[in-house]
Parts: structure tokens; C-alpha cells; sequence
């Protein structure tokens, strides 16, 4: 006869059991059909969950090189843990699954930035705005490289005015419209 503690310990391995299949099914099943779904568990965010998770997404892309969401959660992890180079590399290989992301181009715009290639994270940023005009990432981070890193002001000005047409009452468009004011009083915009 079982008792208490082997029933539960029994429940909760069935349990287990059922959730890791169903995320390696789900996980298999948006890589090779494109839906939007979560390719590795999301955790807290401490570096053990980091780790874990690029671990997973690891052997995850070793066994299918065409699972776009495990290589776009790996350019993420890459990118919350300052991997700068793996994670424009993960990106890469997510773009060459779906060229037309502009969230993914975006992303590794902004890594493209962080490693001083400029003219990489505009182009990536351009993209971004020719397959989704509305794209506010993309804006706003266009605008942050002109006049942060290439010192044009106007162009800054320019790409920040499109967003602003598109959203003007956000934390983000307030916090672009003080920006922009600094510009235009010769003070240099201070960013995070």
C-alpha cells in the first residue's frame, strides 16, 4: 500500500512530467511552423535562470537550426546578459529564418550599437521602418544614434518627429519631447 508521501511525490512527478513535455512539444512545434510562442521558460531573471535558459535554447537550436523563437530567446538572454557578439550573432541566425522582423532587426541594431557599429544598427533600424512604418523601437532608437553617437542633431530630430506623429503622450514621446528640447538648447541629451 502507498502512502501519503508516495502519492504525492508521484502527483507532482506526473505533473513535472507533463509541463516539460508539453514545453519541448510547444517549443518544437514553433520552430518549424513560425507561431509566436514562447521558445524557453521565462524566469526571474537572476543569472542562474539566465544561464538555464541559453543552455536550453542551446540544445534546443543544436537539434533545430530553424527554431526562430529558441534563437530569438538567445539574441534576448545574450542581450540581458551583455553577450553583445553572441547576441547579434543569435539574431543573425534568427533573421536568416524570417528577414522581415523588425523587433529582431531592432534588436540587434541596438547591439549593433553597443559595439560602435553605426551604420549597422541604422541599416537595421531602416529595415525595421520599411517593414513596419509604425515601429516606435526603431524610431526612437534611430534617433538615439544620430544624436547621441553620429552628433546630427537634425536627423535625430527627424526620426524622433515621426514617432512623435505616431505616439505623443507615452512615458517614451515625453521623454523623447525633453529630449529633443535639450537639442535644441545646445545641451547634450544625458541617456541611460
Amino acid at each position: 500500500m502507498l502512502n501519503k508521501d508516495s502519492i504525492l511525490i508521484a502527483a507532482v512527478a506526473l505533473i513535472v512530467g507533463l509541463l516539460g513535455g508539453y514545453l519541448i512539444f510547444s517549443i518544437s512545434r514553433a520552430g518549424k511552423s513560425g507561431q509566436e510562442a514562447p521558445a524557453i521558460s521565462t524566469g526571474s531573471g537572476s543569472p542562474a535562470d539566465y544561464s538555464r535558459r541559453i543552455a536550453e535554447a542551446e540544445k534546443i537550436v543544436a537539434q533545430d537550426p530553424k527554431n526562430l523563437n529558441a534563437w530569438i530567446s538567445l539574441g534576448n538572454d545574450f542581450f540581458d546578459t551583455d553577450q553583445t557578439q553572441k547576441s547579434i550573432n543569435a539574431y543573425g541566425k534568427a533573421l536568416e529564418i524570417d528577414p522581415n522582423n523588425p523587433n529582431v532587426l531592432t534588436d540587434q541594431g541596438v547591439m549593433y550599437r553597443k559595439v560602435g557599429w553605426y551604420d549597422k544598427a541604422l541599416a537595421n533600424f531602416e529595415k525595421a521602418q520599411r517593414i513596419d512604418p509604425n515601429h516606435l523601437q526603431s524610431l526612437y532608437n534611430m534617433g538615439i544614434v544620430y544624436a547621441m553617437d553620429l552628433k546630427q542633431p537634425d536627423k535625430a530630430t527627424e526620426a524622433w518627429g515621426r514617432y512623435l506623429k505616431i505616439d505623443s503622450n507615452s512615458p517614451t514621446a515625453i521623454q523623447i519631447k525633453g529630449l529633443m528640447e535639450k537639442m535644441g538648447s545646445g545641451a547634450q541629451p544625458a541617456f541611460k
